[in-house]
């Protein structure tokens, strides 16, 4: 399975995090997602699933940052495209990001910690990982789920995956 990702001067464009326009914020996050191109799924995939994940958070804030959970993609699907996320062009379920922690100072809404929700790194610039998956099984977590959740469902479903590194600057 291969999945791309365009950058925009080896960075993620910056319409998909830090420096967001307004009307892609809401409660000062970004909230618009980032199109991803799949191909070469394997034959028997019954769905798709994502994690989105910052692992240069662990020395800033202690632990990594999750950024977006999805699954339940359907396996033909080819791209997710730009803003799915937030506009549920596509169907799918998606889970927590860090946001909802109390801990994290993030957000009481769901619009904003059960979606997409982009790249700040603080810092310094930071590589995010994107891993899609391709699953014998539709996941059927409910809307919400949590990143602990989501490992233990697809623990002996993974087909195949897909990892690619996202920089995106600070």
């Amino acid at each position: 399975m291969r999945v791309s990702v365009e950058l925009e001067g080896n960075l993620l464009s910056d319409r998909f995090g830090k420096y967001a326009s307004e009307a892609d914020r809401l409660e000062g996050f970004p909230v618009r997602s980032f199109p991803i191109h799949i191909e070469e799924v394997p034959e028997g995939a019954a769905s798709l699933a994502l994690a989105f994940i910052d692992f240069d958070a662990i020395p800033v804030g202690g632990f990594c940052w999750i950024h977006w959970l999805a699954c339940d993609f359907d396996p033909s699907t080819a791209l997710i495209p730009e803003d799915a996320s937030r506009t549920g062009a596509i169907a799918c379920t998606q889970g927590a990001n860090s946001n909802w922690s109390p801990m994290a100072h993030g957000s009481s809404n769901p619009a904003v910690f059960n979606r997409y929700c982009g790249p700040q790194p603080p810092d310094k610039a930071h590589v995010y990982t994107l891993v899609v998956y391709a699953l014998d099984c539709k996941l059927g977590l409910s809307e919400g789920y949590y990143l602990n959740e989501f490992r233990r469902a697809i623990e002996g479903h993974v087909l195949a995956k897909s990892v690619v590194e996202l920089p995106s600057r600070a």
